[in-house]
C-alpha cells in the first residue's frame, strides 16, 4: 500500500507542477476543469447519482469552469466571477460550520447534493484560474502548499499529542492538538513567504491562519459526506490514495478564500 502510495505520488506531482508551470492559461483552465469534472463525478457518488448521473455532473461542472474561468489579465473583469467566488467563500466559512455542527444529509439538500457540489467545484476552477492569473504559477503554488503544510502538521503533531478529539462523530482522528500544530506550521512558513517576498507578517499570519481553518473545515465536510454515503474513499482514481476529492478536499475550500483576499494581501 505504501508503495503504491509513493509511486501514485511520483507521478502526481510532476503532473500537476507541468501543467501549473508549462501551460499557457487556456492550457491550465482545461487542466482545472479535468481535475474538479473527475471531483464532480466522485461527488455524484456522495449523492448516490447512477452512473450516468455521475458522469454528466462530472461534464456539467467541467464545462462551466471553461466557460468561466477568468482569463489571464482581465481578472475580476468578468460580472460573475466575483459573485460565484464570494458565495462559495460565504459556504465555507458560515455555512460548512454549521452543516459540520448540525450534521445535515447531503443528499436532501437541493437536487440530492448535485448544486452544492456544482457551485463548490465551479468556483474552485474558478479560483485556480484566478490566482494563476494574479499571482503567477509560483504565488499559486505558495497559496496550495498552505493546505499541505497544514494537513501534514496536523496529522504528525495530533500522531504525537493529540488527546482531544476536534470531531468524533465525523472524523475520529483528528484532534485540537493537531489543529494547533497546523496553525504553528502555517504561521511559521507564512511569516517566512511574507519575509522573502515582502509582505507584512501580521497580513500573512492572518491570511494563513483564516486559510488554514478554511481548509480544516473543507477537510472535515467531505469526511462527513463520505461517512453519511458509507464510503471510505471518494473513488479509487488514485491508487493509494483514493479519489480526487480525497487530495483536494481542502483545496477546494481554500482556493475561492484565496482567490478573494489575494488583492488586499498584495496592497502595500
Amino acid at each position: 500500500m505504501l508503495i503504491t502510495r509513493v509511486l501514485t505520488a511520483l507521478v502526481l506531482i510532476p503532473l500537476v507542477l507541468c501543467a501549473l508551470y508549462l501551460l499557457p492559461h487556456s492550457g491550465w483552465v482545461i487542466f482545472a476543469a479535468v481535475v474538479t469534472a473527475l471531483g464532480a463525478w466522485e461527488w455524484g457518488g456522495l449523492c448516490n447519482l447512477p452512473r450516468f448521473g455521475r458522469i454528466g455532473l462530472g461534464v456539467i461542472v467541467g464545462a462551466l469552469v471553461v466557460a468561466l474561468a477568468p482569463g489571464e489579465f482581465f481578472v475580476f473583469h468578468q460580472p460573475w466571477v466575483l459573485p460565484i467566488l464570494a458565495v462559495a467563500a460565504v459556504f465555507w466559512v458560515v455555512i460548512a460550520p454549521l452543516w459540520l455542527r448540525f450534521r445535515w444529509p447531503l443528499q436532501r439538500t437541493a437536487l440530492k447534493g448535485t448544486l452544492p457540489g456544482i457551485l463548490l467545484l465551479v468556483a474552485a476552477g474558478i479560483a485556480l484560474a484566478a490566482l494563476r492569473a494574479q499571482a503567477d504559477a509560483t504565488g499559486l503554488l505558495a497559496v496550495m502548499v498552505v493546505a499541505w503544510v497544514a494537513d501534514t502538521a496536523a496529522y504528525f503533531s495530533g500522531k504525537a499529542f493529540g488527546k482531544h478529539k476536534l470531531a468524533p462523530a465525523i472524523s475520529p482522528g483528528k484532534t485540537w492538538e493537531g489543529v494547533a500544530g497546523a496553525l504553528v506550521a502555517v504561521g511559521i512558513y507564512v511569516v517566512v513567504m511574507g519575509h522573502v517576498v515582502g509582505i507584512s507578517w501580521w497580513k500573512m499570519l492572518l491570511a494563513g491562519w483564516c486559510l488554514t481553518a478554511v481548509s480544516i473545515v473543507g477537510d472535515l465536510m467531505e469526511s462527513l459526506f463520505k461517512r453519511q454515503a458509507g464510503i471510505k474513499d471518494s473513488s479509487q482514481l488514485l491508487p493509494g490514495h483514493g479519489g480526487v476529492l480525497d487530495r483536494v478536499d481542502s483545496l477546494i475550500a481554500l482556493l475561492p478564500v484565496a482567490a478573494l483576499a489575494w488583492p488586499w494581501l498584495m496592497q502595500a
